[in-house]
């Protein structure tokens, strides 16, 4: 069972601790082959920050597109497994282990992951929002899921 304690009458933040059995993953995220898991940040934050888990669901085949986010603040760090991303023109491999802090407003798209992947999204604002944009360039294909990391 989670906690959540308020931290000071005059604070809008709570005290919250949420366990792996307190919230399961599921299929009402941005993305429909994706799976999110809530951390219950957003709620103890008053929807300043969200932080959840995203795994992968189904295997790549048009991944999120180009898109930007109206956000303040947003990190990706990889838990398991990779992910490739285009920033701008640039493609990028995001590994186990790896953090990746996505400037306001950065161009981007998630075009390839492995079967395994599971990272910790953290962003600020809660409710931040995704706008789709013109592709700056093409993007690479995408690597079976019965293939080894990429290089």
């Amino acid at each position: 069972m989670s906690e959540s304690l308020r931290s000071s009458p005059s604070s809008e933040t709570t005290f919250s601790h949420i366990r792996p059995q307190d919230t399961a993953f599921h299929d009402k995220g941005l993305r429909d082959f994706f799976v999110y898991r809530d951390l219950g940040i957003a709620a103890a934050t008053g929807g300043r920050v969200l932080a959840q888990l995203v795994r992968a669901q189904h295997a790549p085949e048009q991944g999120t597109g180009w898109h930007r986010h109206e956000a303040e603040f947003h990190i990706v760090i990889m838990l398991k497994g990779w992910a490739r991303f285009m920033y701008g023109e640039q493609s990028t491999l995001v590994a186990t282990g790896d953090c990746v802090h996505q400037r306001p407003g950065i161009v981007h798209y998630l075009y390839d992951y492995s079967e395994d992947m599971e990272y910790l999204e953290i962003v600020s604002p809660a409710d931040f929002s995704t706008i789709e944009v013109a592709a700056p360039c093409d993007v690479p294909p995408v690597t079976p899921w019965a293939a080894a990391k990429p290089a």
